[in-house]
């Protein structure tokens, strides 16, 4: 059974995301071997007929075709949900569908009841379509910087082990999550 993962922000390439001036610099080597292990994590957590929300910032400061040439492999039909370090490369990569800016994605996973629907963006929103009647929330760019609340998770890599999650894992997630986010 195809099964739906969603991932964002794994910056292929973004040498800066190693810096130590980063708030929550990546604890690898080099870029390369950050490229490796997130290539690898995704291998891992994604089969080949597997569809993959990518929630932005797939690579960034890299050429085209280092860019299409880690997309290549990597497991999954992968749809791309623009975030703010895609304007130009992002755009210009070969994805299994139109690159969106936001998209509602009704995903059914193995072994729940029902499909639920889910509100993909980059940036995490306070409120979103059909959010009174069900819908989740699902965002990246934070990189874990904004709680997780019942209802709405960052799904970037940061928080992931480096790898694409499906929806029993976010759901598992937002359940153990409160119920809103404090207003410290």
């Amino acid at each position: 059974m195809t099964r739906t993962l969603l991932s964002a922000d794994t910056h292929f390439g973004h040498k800066s995301m190693l810096s130590p001036r980063m708030p929550r610099p990546r604890p690898f080597e080099t870029i390369e071997a950050h490229d490796e292990a997130l290539v690898a994590a995704w291998n891992k957590a994604v089969r080949p007929d597997d569809i993959v929300w990518h929630l932005g910032d797939f690579a960034y400061k890299c050429g085209l075709n280092y860019a299409a040439s880690i997309k290549a492999r990597l497991h999954g039909r992968i749809h791309l949900i623009r975030g703010n370090h895609d304007f130009g490369l992002g755009d210009r990569l070969q994805w299994a569908g139109p690159v969106v800016d936001v998209q509602r994605v009704f995903v059914q996973d193995p072994g729940m009841p029902e499909r639920v629907a889910l509100w993909a963006s980059h940036y995490a929103h306070v409120t979103w379509p059909n959010a009174w009647h069900g819908d989740l929330h699902v965002y990246g760019h934070s990189h874990g910087g904004i709680p997780a609340t019942r209802t709405s998770l960052d799904v970037g890599v940061d928080c992931w082990d480096w790898a694409p999650v499906t929806l029993g894992e976010i759901m598992a997630r937002m359940a153990e999550a409160p119920a809103t986010r404090s207003s410290a």
